[in-house]
């Protein structure tokens, strides 16, 4: 597989495309200065380089395996973890009064990027602990915090989500496990029965304690979503101040044999099978939905960025062999010597469709972690508010649009290796395989066009969308003296999320809605890529002077071959769900 680099130009002007300046400015903030960015990205890229990357085919071949009821995890994946958490990287965006390093969102978003994409099996990791960390520090107590976080944060316990169920996958309304309060242990404390699956490093090898979060109902818990409580259960039993105990009744039963992410374990994890996993109450009983919605919040921009990492990941392995295999005379200058595939048009097209897909996935997760820094952090309550509004309304679009290009990107990755991309050798096969999955967990991207289409714009009658609109308009109108074919270009996109926007007030029924999701979902994707593509084309004319022409073609690039494709998403928005509903399940299965 070709060496990853990361890219720490693009990702710095990136950043500051996406609102640095404006990051740094806020509350505990004030000391993040370009240098320390820079600083931190060079560092996290030795990393990357030097010890993730080359353990990504390791995982790919060698996968996961059950031994004497333990996961063990493909060689070099524990001292690899070692590495990262003495680092400190787990522990970048969190609170030092927990041993965090106080790190904006953006800042760890751009860091997650560099993991991703170096070796996304294992990110996977630290992912999930992350959200761990943010759930424990919204709605924890304090003695959860105090015993929790610490050791969270350092990375030395890693942190998991366990919703899935057999029969419940994207309807948590049906989850069954069960805890029945357990008094004899102490105040809030219950024994947990059930079964969970699709539980990403639900067992591994590297942490010292597995930190479980885990949906179940109450004894007296009303039906439905509403009835479901969310607690603490680890894999081995700790005192109050910490000391790892006996193992909990909490095992990993087997392992999926999966598409990709082998070097990921996926497990089916049994709860309570010799008298009752012990657990402790997170928050209020009923609760956990809402609870257990920080961290999905969280885990839904991750991966996005997952989605952004294997995507760069592709760009760079598929320019180097384009850069490297001699195939064709070259068309543009018509002399007859064979010539790398990389001057050929229609290969190119497809490395500037990459470049320009990935580039602007970048940008829309920096602008999400961007908008929920403002949220947790700007004095001001009503700038607050308006950056929490705009942080839930790019959310969807940066993990449904991101992980759909991801997919799209790897999958052009193969198709420039020609032959050598469907053999495993070159590593183009498992981008791909690895990708795959990102469009379907943490909420399928259908899920997620659901919520921009109905909570994030329908419900709030389409306001949000209109203040992200008004900025996409401010950076138009600044584009139009120096590049008016752009500004023109991208008000045409523009023009068509504005008739969505409109169509989804007129035809807020729910069956419309579900119908236009989708189409919805990837118009908006394109025209947020567009503008913070432009925004950053003009931002490097004075950040970046020496690659100023290459932001600017990517931008054109992308106004002038991918953003037209907004006028038949709405066209698809506005054809409504007639012809989506009128077979029978039966005349769909035609032979």
């Amino acid at each position: 597989m070709t060496v990853y680099q990361a890219p720490i130009a693009d990702l710095t002007l990136a950043l500051h495309t996406a609102g640095l300046a404006e990051v740094t400015a806020l509350p505990g903030c004030e000391e993040v200065g370009e240098d320390l960015v820079c600083a931190i990205l060079e560092e996290a890229g030795k990393l990357a380089a030097g010890v993730l990357a080359p353990l990504n085919p390791v995982g790919d071949r060698q996968g996961c395996h059950l031994e004497d009821g333990r996961v063990i995890t493909p060689e070099g994946f524990p001292d690899a973890y070692r590495q990262f958490c003495e680092g400190g990287w787990n522990g970048v965006p969190f609170d030092p009064e927990y041993g965090g390093q106080g790190l904006p969102w953006l800042i760890a978003t751009a860091l997650q990027e560099i993991w991703q994409a170096a070796n996304m099996a294992f990110g996977l990791a630290p992912m999930l602990t992350a959200g761990a960390v943010e759930l424990l520090s919204r709605h924890g107590s304090d003695a959860q915090k105090a015993l929790w976080l610490p050791r969270l944060i350092s990375g030395e316990w890693s942190g998991t989500m366990n919703l899935t169920e057999p029969q419940a996958g994207s309807d948590l309304a049906a989850v069954r496990t069960r805890a029945e309060p357990a008094p004899d242990l102490g105040p809030d404390q219950y024994r947990v029965f059930g079964t969970k699956i699709f539980i990403t490093h639900g067992d591994q090898d590297m942490s010292a304690n597995i930190v479980h979060m885990v949906l179940a109902r109450l004894p007296d818990a009303p039906p439905g979503i509403k009835g479901i409580s969310l607690f603490i259960v680890p894999r081995l039993l700790v005192d109050a101040e910490g000391t790892l105990g006996a193992a909990n009744d909490v095992r990993c039963v087997s392992l999926e044999h999966k598409l990709g992410i082998h070097g990921s374990p996926t497990c089916v994890m049994a709860f309570g099978d010799q008298g009752g996993a012990i657990g402790t109450l997170v928050g209020e009983a009923n609760r956990g939905i809402e609870y257990m919605f920080t961290m999905m919040n969280n885990a839904r921009l991750a991966v996005g960025v997952q989605g952004v990492g294997v995507a760069e990941r592709a760009c760079q392995a598929a320019l180097a062999y384009a850069g490297e295999r001699v195939q064709g005379p070259d068309v543009v200058t018509r002399k007859p010597e064979s010539v790398t595939i990389v001057h050929h048009p229609d290969v190119r097209r497809s490395l500037m469709t990459m470049r320009a897909l990935t580039q602007a996935a970048r940008l829309i997760t920096l602008a999400t972690a961007a908008a929920l820094d403002g949220a947790d952090r700007h004095p001001d309550p009503e700038a607050r508010a308006r950056a929490e509004a705009r942080a839930a309304l790019l959310t969807p679009i940066a993990k449904g649009w991101s992980t759909d290009i991801a997919v799209t990107v790897a999958n052009m990755g193969i198709q420039v290796h020609g032959g050598m991309g469907y053999v495993e050798e070159t590593g183009a096969a498992q981008l791909l395989r690895d990708a795959r999955i990102t469009p379907i967990y943490e909420g399928t991207n259908g899920i997620q066009a659901l919520d921009l289409i109905g909570r994030k714009t329908a419900r709030d009658k389409g306001a949000a969308l209109s203040a992200l609109l008004a900025d996409m308009r401010a950076t138009q109108a600044r584009a139009r003296d120096t590049w008016p074919a752009l500004a023109d270009g991208l008000g045409r996109g523009l023009d068509d999320l504005e008739a969505a926007r409109a169509w989804v007030l007129e035809h807020a029924d729910p069956v419309s809605l579900q119908a236009g999701a989708t189409p919805l979902l990837a118009l908006a994707g394109l025209a947020t890529g567009a503008w913070l593509l432009l925004e950053q084309a003009l931002k490097a004319a004075t950040l970046a002077p020496s690659r100023a022409e290459a932001h600017r073609v990517t931008a054109s690039f992308f106004i002038g071959h991918l953003l037209p494709a907004t006028s038949g998403h709405r066209e698809a928005l506005k054809a409504g769900p007639a012809d989506l509903m009128a077979l029978s399940p039966d005349d769909l299965a035609s032979r």
